[in-house]
């Protein structure tokens, strides 16, 4: 009797090549009936780059996959891509090679042959205009970086002259401290003179303020401050340039779309989110995505923004809302053997989108609404780094099904969350009883 073989697997992307990418050169293999040299290496110069994409169209290769290494694979994508390649980037971590048989041509016919069946799995890459928002925002947050290192050097130069300005003055950079420090910069030394500077907002008097800026006057400190406003306002302003070219990025994302067709209603915040870019972003957003994402609990217009980014405003991308949480780790792992379950951590990402949601969660805890009242609830229980995690993707969910669906957020509250939980525990216990076979019966309170 004939043994049964078991059957082979079916060619998903018959014309499919696998790219090993490198820093100097990449390593390309095709199907081997398509070229008597099936496996080419080509050098990452531009006018290369050009050639592996003429010689790819020539043996009929219709799909791309290649690792995601460093940044080296992000000229060849963009140039495959525009060339009409179906291009996907895996994770160099899912495609290991076997061990002992390590070099780049081995790297390349396995990527080859696992996509030529079907067998790798694409990471996400939103859509062009959308990666050119994220390409900037990215670099927006480097360069708020780059200036707070430079705040942190003007508050090192103070408390080496013993000026307290950081004790008596919420934020250094704000309209008081900034014009206290520009006068000492100017030469100025008396603290009368400087508290006139105090803000009307200022929570400490002036008698406060005149003893926190009596301080030790050095001429090398004084020079080190000075530079430091210098770097921190030359950052400023490629901050500013930087917004500007944002602004130009959604305006592209805008064209042909209607905008609201009346004023949208007035924000849940008076104060501008801090390092907000400096124009309508709240507009903008809803004219992309045809609903306010600012009504979410938790969101403001600049972390709408960085979240429209980084998954863009299309989620067919996502078959249904735990796709959606998977793809942020947002979610509990899944890791079982034998029938029992070894792990439900949930998994380590450096997603940026998963980490301004759990920055958002953070905020939420702390206002009266009912995603405020479930992160309270879950902390006292479970500990806050759960709480985080679990309210993070709630918050995704709602950011999702607003997307998906087009319907408008609505808060119901910390009372309503309360009542509804009230209830479901009551509900429980009544069942509990009636398993038991008792029946609860609800006190008179006087």
């Amino acid at each position: 009797m004939p043994s049964k073989q078991s059957s082979p697997f079916s060619v998903v992307h018959p014309h499919a090549a696998g790219i090993d990418i490198g820093s100097t050169f990449h390593v390309v293999a095709v199907p081997p009936e398509s070229d008597d040299i099936p496996v080419r290496r080509f050098q990452s110069f531009t006018a290369d780059l050009r050639r592996l994409s003429q010689w790819l169209r020539e043996v009929g290769v219709t799909s791309v996959a290649m690792e995601s290494t460093g940044v080296y694979w992000v000229p060849l994508f963009e140039i495959l891509e525009s060339d009409g390649f179906e291009v996907i980037l895996v994770n160099a971590r899912e495609v290991k090679q076997v061990p002992g048989r390590k070099t780049d041509y081995n790297d390349a016919q396995w990527l080859q042959k696992l996509h030529q069946f079907g067998l790798l799995k694409a990471s996400f890459r939103p859509a062009e205009h959308i990666a050119s928002l994220r390409a900037y925002l990215r670099h927006r947050e480097r360069l708020i970086e780059y200036a707070a290192a430079h705040i942190q050097h003007m508050q090192k130069a103070l408390m080496q002259m013993n000026l307290q300005l950081h004790h008596v003055v919420s934020d250094i950079t704000g309209a008081t401290g900034m014009r206290i420090i520009r006068d000492i910069i100017a030469g100025e030394r008396r603290p009368e003179a400087l508290a006139v500077h105090r803000d009307i907002r200022c929570k400490e008097p002036a008698s406060t303020l005149i003893a926190a800026l009596t301080g030790n006057y050095r001429d090398e400190h004084v020079f080190a401050l000075r530079q430091a406003v210098e770097l921190y306002d030359a950052y400023q302003e490629r901050i500013r340039e930087c917004d500007r070219e944002i602004e130009k990025s959604v305006s592209r994302l805008t064209l042909g779309k209607k905008g609201p067709d009346a004023p949208l209603s007035k924000p849940r915040h008076k104060t501008k989110q801090r390092h907000e870019p400096d124009f309508a972003v709240r507009e903008a957003l809803y004219t992309i995505t045809g609903v306010d994402l600012t009504r979410i609990t938790g969101f403001g217009p600049y972390t709408a923004l960085r979240l429209i980014g980084e998954c863009g405003a299309d989620m067919s991308k996502w078959p249904t809302e735990k796709h959606f949480a998977s793809w942020l780790s947002l979610c509990p792992g899944n890791k079982i053997s034998g029938g029992k379950v070894l792990s439900s951590k949930t998994k380590r990402s450096r997603s940026r989108a998963s980490t301004l949601l759990r920055i958002a969660a953070v905020s939420v805890g702390k206002t009266d609404t009912a995603l405020g009242a479930f992160y309270r609830r879950l902390a006292a229980r479970a500990g806050k780094a759960k709480a985080v995690t679990a309210t993070a993707r709630k918050l995704a969910i709602l950011f999702y099904s607003v997307l998906k669906h087009g319907s408008a957020y609505m808060e119901k509250g910390a009372d309503a969350y309360e009542t509804h939980y009230r209830s479901r525990m009551v509900l429980n216990l009544k069942k509990r009883a009636k398993q038991m076979g008792y029946n609860l019966v609800a006190m008179q309170v006087s």
